[in-house]
């Protein structure tokens, strides 16, 4: 069902409790975004590759197609943002979520002001011009980071990053050799405060160790200062 609204803007909110995709898509709304709704996973799935979306809202647990298995089939094909929808105390999903390479989560129930203050951020994110002008390739041994075509190279080899990843990597690389702190990083990104809870960036940071080789137990890339925050390291 498409709720029709006057925005360059496109959601598609993929929910089988049909009372509440029905408040989020009003509230989406009344914000002046055009909102699909879709109860079932492979339908849901189904849309998201025929169709153009600015962001998905997917729900975890989906019938026809568990949502965290939507999120792995489609998000290296899925230009727009996936935001996740998790049970409020199940901090598993929250983990899949984010390790699948959800652009964030949101656990319900969740107030409608909350919900739009994060998508409007990272809608916003995406209109904006890159943090950092585009300019020459960044170096840091086998690692190659190429602003214009928003690319990482790792000795040679493309290495497939989601939008937030390449993000978050984009914004540490910049800052090499610097400590930054959690809260720095979400206000660079998000233009929200660190709530102490949220685990997206400590996700993020995870799976970017994975793609880049760097050493779970003993990072030597991306290092964590305890107590501090993060610090990409210069050669």
């Amino acid at each position: 069902m498409d709720i029709p609204a006057q925005t360059a803007a496109r959601i598609l909110l993929i929910e089988d409790d049909e009372r509440l995709a029905q408040l989020v898509a009003d509230a989406l709304s009344k914000a002046n975004y055009a909102v699909t709704i879709c109860g079932d996973g492979l339908a849901g799935e189904a849309l998201m590759r025929q169709e153009s979306f600015d962001l998905v809202l997917l729900d975890g647990h989906l019938p026809g197609k568990d949502g965290f298995d939507v999120l792995r089939d489609t998000r290296r094909d899925f230009a727009g943002r996936i935001v996740m929808l998790t049970a409020r105390d199940d901090d598993i999903d929250q983990v899949l979520g984010l390790e699948g390479g959800a652009d964030d989560y949101i656990a319900k129930p969740v107030a409608p002001r909350v919900l739009l203050a994060r998508l409007k951020a990272l809608l916003r994110r995406d209109a904006l011009p890159a943090a950092h002008p585009v300019g020459e390739a960044l170096h840091f041994g086998p690692l190659t980071l190429l602003p214009q075509s928003r690319e990482l190279r790792l000795n040679g080899e493309p290495v497939v990053l989601t939008t937030a990843e390449y993000e978050l990597l984009n914004f540490l690389a910049h800052r090499a050799g610097q400590v930054v702190s959690r809260d720095d990083i979400m206000q660079g990104l998000r233009g929200l405060e660190f709530d102490g809870l949220d685990r997206a960036i400590d996700a993020r940071i995870s799976r970017l160790r994975k793609k880049i080789g760097d050493d779970a137990q003993a990072p030597v890339r991306i290092k964590t200062v305890r107590g501090q925050g993060y610090l990409f390291a210069i050669d």
